[in-house]
């Protein structure tokens, strides 16, 4: 068993990014429905957020709901926007107790027009908050934000406000829906698939991963601090060689 304690606070990352996949088929296994492993996945996400605020992890971003889950039986979608509502709600007060900004990420326009409202009206709330930024991904697909980045660029090109010879990995960056985020340093995928579905394909470029069979249902504290122990053990290198990296040490 690790400890909070355990973790060494200078070697933790600063932007986690997790998927949290395991809802429906931890539902199945109780014999419930889909729906009621999303709402025990809320239990799980609030464990987490309040364990990344103590360890002072300064940016969580979480896949909430990806423009592939519009796919998904009419009623389970229905159901994941009130309960989206639903928590907002609840959880507008803790938010603002932990002193946590949120964020959202993705194309919000087309979310139903009662889940926008709420989301937009957290959002002002806690914009001014200045601990941890927690990120939900919301009608977010990578491959759709960099579509949506080139667009924006293709438009201002047009009407010459940058020239091509300009655009660079700054500017890609700044017509992200995630902008305003940091490059992810640890990527955490929970239910036994490996791999990264579409979350934050710019972001990720050198975040570590870590897949855990592990359901999000059932991922709590202890998990998390085992993942955050493996991340600490790795050698980040960024292109460079081991020699290179511990001379700069």
């Amino acid at each position: 068993m690790i400890k909070k304690e355990a973790l060494e606070k200078e070697k933790l990352p600063e932007h986690i990014a997790i998927i949290m996949d395991g809802n429906g088929r931890w539902a199945k296994k109780q014999g419930k429905n889909r729906v009621f492993g999303h709402h025990q996945g809320v239990k799980t996400v609030r464990e987490i957020v309040e364990s990344s605020v103590e360890l002072k992890i300064p940016y969580l971003s979480l896949y909430t709901f990806s423009t592939e889950n519009w796919h998904r039986p009419q009623e389970e979608v229905d159901a994941l926007m009130n309960l989206l509502v639903e928590t907002l709600n609840d959880q507008m007060s803790d938010l603002m107790r932990q002193n946590i900004r949120l964020n959202a990420i993705g194309d919000l326009s087309k979310l139903p027009q009662h889940t926008y409202k709420t989301l937009q009206d957290v959002l002002n709330k806690t914009g001014k908050n200045t601990g941890m930024t927690l990120s939900i991904a919301l009608n977010y697909g990578g491959r759709d934000e960099i579509v949506h980045m080139t667009k924006k660029l293709a438009k201002k090109v047009k009407n010459n406000i940058i020239l091509p010879e300009n655009i660079d990995e700054n500017k890609i960056n700044l017509h992200l829906y995630s902008h305003n985020l940091p490059d992810v340093d640890f990527m955490i995928r929970t239910g036994g698939e490996k791999r990264i579905s579409n979350f934050l394909l710019w972001k990720i470029a050198y975040a570590e991963l870590y897949f855990t069979d592990t359901l999000w249902p059932d991922f709590n504290k202890q998990h998390y601090y085992e993942a955050l122990a493996d991340y600490q053990k790795r050698e980040r290198r960024f292109g460079k060689t081991s020699e290179q990296v511990n001379n700069e040490i």
